[in-house]
């Protein structure tokens, strides 16, 4: 899958001076495919509006671009090429094997205040083959269509202002991105889905706490899964959230999703997570789109257990069968 659309972004015919580096990941659980983009530096529009040759002098003269014109066009770069890419990845996909693809926009430069390499994105969305094929691309302005898209654009992506992608690329499992040894350490690594329902519950719960979360739990539920409440000491961004846990083998229905909403609504919390050991289905994300839900799947939640947790883990339902 991965190899297959590097080939589709390799095909795109862009400027000499525009990067076309790319990292691609595609997460089977959910049928998403993670790419980040490298987009061009603010470099790519020219500096200089015009050239003027005058005769009685016989000289060229230049005359500086606005640095307004200069941003304007900056930013309709950096969203054109968010857009064409998306486009090229569903476009290429004839069989439908990618359901969902969240893309990052990501510029690879120094930072001129420290000269340290940076690499912050400029733009970040989450979108379904349904919500993108229904778009008539030849007939939209991208900036708004982004916004339809509930996507998050830097507001001065000339100043290299970074906006929290929807999901980190190397949050994705690290399977589907290099080539490590597995076998080595298979049997020291945990498989999440042997867990008994009270172990996978303190997993959890000690998980967010690691992460800075004050959790308490409240009640287990029938499925292995569990209901946490955690409080986010940071003032302004913090709050309440509403955690949820589903030990599952399969995809996740859309109405764990509602249902966590509406648990949000009734607590009066200011978040809610759905933490899984498999993976979510477009209609899921349709409706997580645009509210304070943050959908983290199998492949999220291994990433997270050794970020965080220094938990190796892994989750195989081959050996429950």
């Amino acid at each position: 899958m991965v190899d297959y659309f590097s080939m589709v972004l390799a095909n795109s015919v862009y400027p000499d001076d525009f990067p076309q580096q790319y990292r691609l990941a595609y997460v089977p659980e959910s049928r998403q495919l993670v790419a980040e983009y490298e987009l061009p530096t603010l470099d790519v529009v020219p500096a200089v509006r015009e050239h003027r040759y005058v005769k009685t002098r016989d000289e060229i003269t230049s005359t500086a671009r606005p640095a307004k014109d200069i941003r304007e066009r900056y930013t309709s770069v950096v969203t054109q090429v968010t857009l064409r890419t998306v486009h090229e990845l569903f476009e290429s996909d004839r069989t439908a094997l990618v359901d969902t693809i969240v893309f990052n926009g990501v510029v690879d430069t120094s930072d001129p205040r420290t000269g340290q390499a940076v690499r912050p994105c400029l733009v970040t969305l989450r979108t379904t083959r349904e919500q993108f094929t229904a778009l008539n691309l030849a007939k939209v302005d991208p900036a708004a269509c982004l916004q339809h898209l509930s996507a998050s654009v830097s507001k001065r992506p000339e100043e290299l202002a970074a906006v929290r992608p929807v999901l980190e690329f190397d949050m994705v499992d690290k399977r589907f991105i290099d080539e490590v040894d597995v076998l080595a350490d298979l049997d020291e690594r945990p498989n999440l889905l042997r867990l008994t329902p009270s172990d996978f519950e303190s997993l959890i719960q000690n998980l967010f706490t690691k992460m800075g979360l004050d959790t308490k739990q409240t009640r287990a539920s029938r499925d292995g899964g569990v209901d946490c409440v955690a409080f986010d000491q940071r003032p302004i961004f913090g709050g309440k959230v509403v955690i949820q846990a589903k030990r599952y083998r399969h995809t996740v229905d859309v109405s764990a999703v509602r249902d966590l909403y509406g648990t949000l609504q009734n607590e009066g919390a200011s978040k809610g997570i759905l933490v899984t050991t498999s993976g979510y289905g477009p209609t899921s994300y349709e409706f997580a789109s645009g509210k304070p839900l943050e959908l983290i799947d199998g492949a999220n939640l291994l990433y997270l257990l050794a970020e965080h947790a220094q938990l190796k883990a892994r989750i195989d339902p081959t050996e429950l069968d």
